[in-house]
């Protein structure tokens, strides 16, 4: 089952990779190392390893166990487009999204440029589908903006930017081919502060380009008592989900055990009774 997610804008998450390493300020207090690095040297725990990149193929096929639909966000606690991730393995996360259409996925990276060429090229048959939204971390304007234009290049069905952590005013951005914009404050110890005025420049802005808008939060050492109100107002807006009929046990076991059939890396995923045990339904 995927992680039951605290995250605002999704109903939870989906790791087939853990850890990262930092590229820009965005990532200065990164929640997903403070959290995983706790766990450094707990035999056993998901998390033995603290922040240190790795791939967990264990992980690929759950969502074909989900009891329900969901909208995830994918590798909350890592970057798919890492550049230590194989393209292979990234190919095989695309394939699980793929023959999964009754989720919504969510990917995020602050690899925009991979995404780029990666969605131009080998996973191009990607593109079209509207149930995988791909998006970029825009903090300011030196490392942000330059995402979003790698993101604009990128063909994508649906392209979204997480404006978190929001460290200062963007300006007058073009907001060409995006169809969601979320923003947000850095939380936690040492969180940077977000003036309002920054925010209202972009409600401003995704409200004259008619694209949705979601307000996370304000941020600060206790976000909760910051909230998430806007001017006294919440901002919940999505794009258009198109629901795809969600398909009963049986289907969702054969559709497993093909991939895990077909790609090694889904293979990798199941104990060996386990994998039999499907492969016999084929």
């Amino acid at each position: 089952m995927s992680e039951i997610s605290k995250i605002e804008w999704t109903d939870g998450t989906w790791n087939p990779v853990r850890g990262c390493t930092k590229i820009s300020p965005g990532c200065t207090h990164c929640y997903a190392e403070t959290f995983a690095e706790r766990f450094r040297g707990v035999p056993g725990h998901p998390y033995e390893q603290g922040f240190d990149l790795r791939l967990v193929p264990e992980r690929l096929l759950d969502p074909f166990k989900w009891s329900k639909p969901k909208t995830v966000f994918v590798n909350s606690m890592s970057d798919l487009f890492h550049e230590n991730v194989p393209t292979s393995y990234i190919e095989t996360v695309g394939r699980v999204m793929c023959e999964s259409p009754w989720n919504i996925y969510q990917v995020l990276t602050k690899r925009a440029e991979r995404l780029k060429n990666l969605l131009g090229a080998e996973l191009n048959w990607l593109v079209e589908k509207k149930h995988i939204w791909w998006g970029v971390s825009v903090e300011n304007r030196k490392y942000g903006l330059p995402r979003i234009e790698h993101l604009r290049a990128t063909p994508a069905a649906v392209r979204f930017l997480s404006v978190e952590p929001l460290l200062e005013d963007l300006g007058e951005l073009d907001l060409e081919g995006i169809h969601w914009v979320i923003v947000g404050g850095e939380s936690g110890h040492g969180a940077r502060p977000m003036k309002e005025e920054w925010v209202l420049s972009i409600l401003r802005q995704c409200r004259n380009a008619e694209i949705p808008f979601f307000f996370k939060q304000w941020g600060g050492v206790r976000k909760e008592r910051a909230g998430r109100h806007l001017r006294g107002a919440l901002y919940d807006e999505y794009p258009k989900i198109v629901p795809s009929e969600f398909p009963d046990r049986w289907s969702r076991t054969q559709k497993c055990s093909a991939l895990a059939a077909s790609s090694s890396w889904c293979a990798k995923s199941l104990p060996t009774s386990e994998r039999q045990g499907l492969l016999a339904l084929l």
